[in-house]
């Protein structure tokens, strides 16, 4: 993994840990369906931009080595 990668997958596991503690804290008996649709969408997001950075990383590691051939 490269420095990018481990800073943003450091950076996702705090984010990450810091909803699970929140979520204990204000655990009740009752469940808001709003709160569990919004930890959904975070999490979509998260995944969208995971997948943006990772596919990025691949087009440029591509685009490298086609540079690379071509000298």
């Amino acid at each position: 993994m490269s420095d990018r990668e481990n800073s943003l997958q450091k950076d996702f596991n705090k984010e990450e840990n810091f909803n699970v503690e929140n979520s204990l804290r204000s655990s009740s008996s009752k469940v808001d369906l709003n709160n569990l649709i919004k930890r959904v969408k975070d999490e979509e997001k998260r995944s969208k931009r995971q997948n943006i950075v990772i596919s990025a990383a691949a087009l440029s590691a591509v685009a490298v080595f086609g540079i690379i051939l071509t000298l």
